[in-house]
C-alpha cells in the first residue's frame, strides 16, 4: 500500500473542497472496496478525507411522501429498517443479496453505488485495463469474459457494475443528492448517475471532482410485489451472473431492472410495456442492442429465464 495522509472532515462542503482542490485526495467512509483496492495499489490516493462524522446516517421521511436515505446509512441498517422493508421491499431483498453480513455492517449506501467493477482484469495489475489505466487496452475482450457485460459495453471496456442495491434503486427511480466544493447542491436521477464506458471507461459516474454524495432519495412507494432474483456461480455472497429486480402490480404491469449484464443498472422502460407478453418479449426488448462475447452469450437466455421466474413468482 502506498503512503497516504488522513484527516476527518468537519463539514460536507469542507470535505468536497479539500478533495476537489487536492489531486489524489479521496473520500473514505466504510472503505469496504477502497481499502482492498489500495492494498493492491489499484487505487493510490495520497490523502483520505474521512466523512463518517458528518451525520449522514439517518433514514428520514421525504417531503413528497418518499424516503431520504443518508449516504452513510449502512447496508445492514438500510435492509432492516421497518419502513424500507414494508414499502420498499426490493431495496431490502437486493441489499441482503449483496456481500456478507460483516461487509454489510460497514458498507454505506453511497459507497455501494460507487463501488468499482469486479472484472478480473481490473484487479490484475499485470494485465492491460482501460478502467484502471486509461489507454492501456482491455484484456477482457480476448480473455475470460463469462462474468462480464453483454450490453452497454464498448470496444474499450466490457466490465459490469457489481451493485445489487443499485438495481433496486434504478427500478424505484431513486435520486442521488450531492454537494459540491462551492456549496451548491443537486439531485441526480439514478438513471443518469452511472456512465456507459464509451472511450473513457475510467470515468464511471457523472460526479464532478470533489462532489460528495449526501443522500439517496426514494420517491413515494410503488405498490405491487417486490421481487429480486439473483443468479450466481455459487450460492454465497458472490456477484451476480444475472440479477433481476422487479415490481409487479396487480394489473400485470410493472418495472424491471437487470444487473450483471452491463456497466450500470440496466432498465429499458419501453420493455416494461410488454409485461403482458411474457419474459421472452421483455428480454428481447431489454437486450435489443446486446453485443455479447462467445463466452457470455448464454446470459441472453439466462436473463429471459430469470425474468420468467420473477413473473411466475409474482403470479404465484
Amino acid at each position: 500500500m502506498k503512503p497516504f495522509s488522513y484527516e476527518r472532515a468537519t463539514s460536507a462542503q469542507d470535505a468536497a473542497a479539500k478533495v476537489a482542490g487536492q489531486p489524489g485526495a479521496k473520500f473514505i467512509a466504510g472503505g469496504t472496496n477502497l481499502l482492498d483496492l489500495m492494498k493492491l495499489e489499484i487505487e493510490t490516493p495520497t490523502h483520505l478525507i474521512d466523512v463518517n462524522g458528518l451525520g449522514f446516517d439517518k433514514i428520514e421521511d421525504a417531503p413528497d411522501g418518499g424516503v431520504r436515505i443518508g449516504a452513510l446509512v449502512s447496508n445492514t441498517a438500510l435492509a432492516s429498517n421497518p419502513r424500507i422493508r414494508r414499502h420498499y421491499g426490493l431495496i431490502s431483498r437486493a441489499t441482503v443479496a449483496g456481500a456478507s453480513g460483516q461487509l454489510r455492517n460497514k458498507a454505506t449506501t453511497a459507497g455501494n453505488l460507487l463501488q468499482r467493477t469486479r472484472c478480473p482484469y481490473f484487479y490484475d495489475t499485470n494485465m492491460p485495463c482501460n478502467k484502471r489505466r486509461p489507454g492501456s487496452g482491455c484484456a477482457a475482450l480476448d480473455g475470460f469474459s463469462r462474468q462480464l457485460g453483454v450490453i452497454g459495453t464498448s470496444g474499450a471496456c466490457i466490465a459490469t457494475h457489481p451493485s445489487d442495491m443499485a438495481i433496486a434503486m434504478r427500478a424505484l427511480d431513486a435520486s442521488v443528492e450531492t454537494i459540491n466544493a462551492d456549496g451548491s447542491k443537486r439531485a441526480i436521477p439514478i438513471a443518469d448517475f452511472h456512465r456507459l464506458p464509451g472511450n473513457t471507461p475510467h470515468i464511471e459516474t457523472v460526479l464532478e471532482p470533489g462532489e460528495l454524495i449526501t443522500a439517496v432519495t426514494l420517491p413515494r412507494p410503488v405498490r405491487g410485489k417486490h421481487i429480486y432474483h439473483k443468479v450466481r456461480v455459487r450460492a454465497s455472497y458472490a456477484f451476480a451472473l444475472v440479477s433481476v429486480g422487479a415490481i409487479i402490480k396487480r394489473d400485470g404491469s410493472g418495472r424491471v431492472a437487470v444487473g450483471g449484464i452491463a456497466p450500470k443498472p440496466w432498465r429499458v422502460e419501453a420493455a416494461e410495456a410488454l409485461m403482458s407478453e411474457g419474459a421472452a418479449a421483455i428480454s428481447a426488448r431489454l437486450l435489443a442492442d446486446a453485443n455479447p462475447t462467445p463466452q457470455n452469450e448464454f446470459k441472453l437466455k439466462l436473463v429471459e429465464r430469470t425474468l420468467a421466474g420473477v413473473l411466475s413468482e409474482a403470479r404465484g
